[in-house]
């Protein structure tokens, strides 16, 4: 149980002084009963409306970004625009953040959320998510590049990943399947394998895949069964 403002000011639409002026015109209703009083006990899942609308004033929320290029993955940068740059006003009171990052020039799927924990079996090569990109590369992969991806690569810094998926695409297109995110993983892959990365592009995590109805910078919340796909692939 928590005091009505407190839940309303959670949803990131107001303030909690907004709240409480809005509970208090009778605006707002929980559980199907008008509610005047802003200290009121409400329990988690009940369903509140102001003005007669839904209000989603989940403890956690969740959501997918296409990420554009030139952005980079952080809740704050003195010099650089960040993906948190690209929420409306309403998001950024949620304390969103990144779920891993993606480098400033690529671009794709990118999970926001404000649940430290989903972040964490997202992120952790204990939990073994599956992040799928596409790259463009200097010249087209070969057979021989996807075997060594297969068994495990050791990059020139000694660095040793563990074994992905390299599967060729059109010209000098590839699609690149990792169950970690080493520091500029896939690209330090192509490029120990003498495929320099010239453009790369995330497409899914897990079997949650990036479709184009976002478009680029584009955004929406997951719905539950969406948080699902993200952990129900593997390389096996």
């Amino acid at each position: 149980m928590d005091r009505l403002d407190k839940l309303l000011a959670r949803s990131g639409l107001y303030s909690r002084s907004e709240a409480r002026a809005l509970i208090r015109a009778g605006r707002v209703s929980a559980g199907g009963q008008a509610c005047a009083k802003p200290e009121a006990k409400i329990g988690e899942g009940v369903e509140i409306l102001v003005d007669g609308r839904p209000v989603d004033c989940s403890a956690f929320r969740y959501f997918m970004l296409d990420k554009p290029a030139g952005v980079v993955s952080a809740t704050d940068d003195r010099c650089e625009r960040t993906v948190l740059d690209l929420l409306p006003p309403e998001l950024r009171r949620l304390g969103l953040f990144p779920v891993g990052r993606l480098d400033k020039d690529t671009t794709g799927l990118l999970l926001l959320t404000n649940d430290g924990d989903f972040a964490h079996r997202v992120i952790s090569p204990r939990y073994g998510v599956l992040k799928t990109y596409v790259a463009s590369t200097a010249s087209p992969v070969t057979a021989e590049d996807a075997e060594r991806f297969a068994g495990g690569l050791t990059l020139s810094d000694g660095t040793r990943c563990l074994p992905a998926l390299l599967e060729p695409l059109d010209g000098c297109l590839c699609r690149v399947t990792v169950g970690e995110g080493k520091y500029h993983q896939v690209k330090r892959m192509l490029a120990a394998c003498g495929k320099p990365c010239t453009a790369l592009r995330r497409v899914a995590i897990g079997a949650l895949e990036l479709g184009p109805e976002l478009g680029e910078g584009g955004l929406r919340e997951l719905r539950q069964i969406e948080r699902e796909l993200i952990f129900s692939s593997s390389l096996g």
